[in-house]
């Protein structure tokens, strides 16, 4: 059998969208076929496109909003008004429809979410109180981290999932966890770091439809690099994340090792 790759148009929800196609081909009978891991990538990349579309949160975000207000599954349906399983299977990969996904988003705002809480009759009185301090807490954490807010922004864009984040909402935690990694392991030089960090990314973004940190890249002359990444770096040594070393070199040059801290 041979791996063959071409473009076709799938349909889901009645829209149609072009998916490069991954599928297993027998060389005696020519006949195609996939195993469970190309179906779920093939899906993945319809999916995405469809989320994209309709402005319809993924998974990660989906998680993140009930996690944020650490209440159940089973609850986070409940004061939405869904189903009392569908809030678990959203997290779990099953699309919103478009109504669902926009009370989803509206309770990212916790102000919002309060307003929900309140209404639903249902919930007794010790989670509203557990809720509400929760809310409040929010509430101020969002004023004491302010810049942390406004410095991820400046690093990522105020992007939402997209195909150029590689449909991952851009964490800079998880980032910053990659760059320590690598400096841990290997000691790289500057632009082996950058390398190192687009082959994490993109590889497991052509395995399963979606990047691991969400943050975008560009071309330089030297190669692929991170949106930002000399001002990251330069961030993340501050914090004393990592320490940064530099060699000037006989040519004139300068060569920046990363090591860590």
């Amino acid at each position: 059998m041979s791996i063959v790759k071409e473009w076709r148009t799938m349909s889901f929800r009645k829209d149609e969208f072009s998916v490069l196609a991954h599928l297993y081909k027998c060389e005696d009978t020519g006949e195609q076929f996939e195993d469970d891991n190309f179906a779920q990538l093939n899906y993945n990349q319809l999916v995405n496109q469809y989320r994209v579309k309709y402005s319809i949160p993924f998974p990660d975000q989906i998680s993140a909003t009930r996690i944020k207000y650490n209440i159940s599954a089973a609850k986070m349906s409940e004061i939405l008004g869904f189903g009392a399983n569908s809030y678990r299977q959203y997290e779990s990969g099953e699309v919103p429809n478009q109504s669902n996904a926009k009370l989803i988003q509206l309770v990212v705002d916790a102000r919002e979410f309060n307003k929900l809480v309140a209404l639903c009759t249902s919930l007794d009185q010790k989670l509203i109180v557990k809720t509400s301090r929760i809310i409040e807490n929010l509430l101020a954490e969002q004023k004491k981290y302010k810049f942390e807010k406004q410095l991820e922004s400046y690093f990522f864009g105020t992007c939402l999932p997209n195909s150029l984040t590689g449909f991952k909402t851009p964490s800079f935690q998880k980032f910053s966890e990659m760059v320590v990694f690598f400096t841990s392991k290997l000691q790289p030089w500057k632009t082996k770091l950058n390398k190192l960090l687009f082959y994490a990314d993109f590889s497991l973004y052509q395995q399963t439809g979606f990047s691991m940190s969400g943050i975008q890249y560009r071309a330089i002359s030297m190669g692929p690099v991170p949106n930002n990444f000399n001002s990251i770096f330069e961030y993340l040594a501050n914090k004393d994340e990592i320490d940064i070393y530099y060699t000037n070199f006989a040519d004139g040059g300068t060569g920046e090792q990363f090591k860590p801290n």
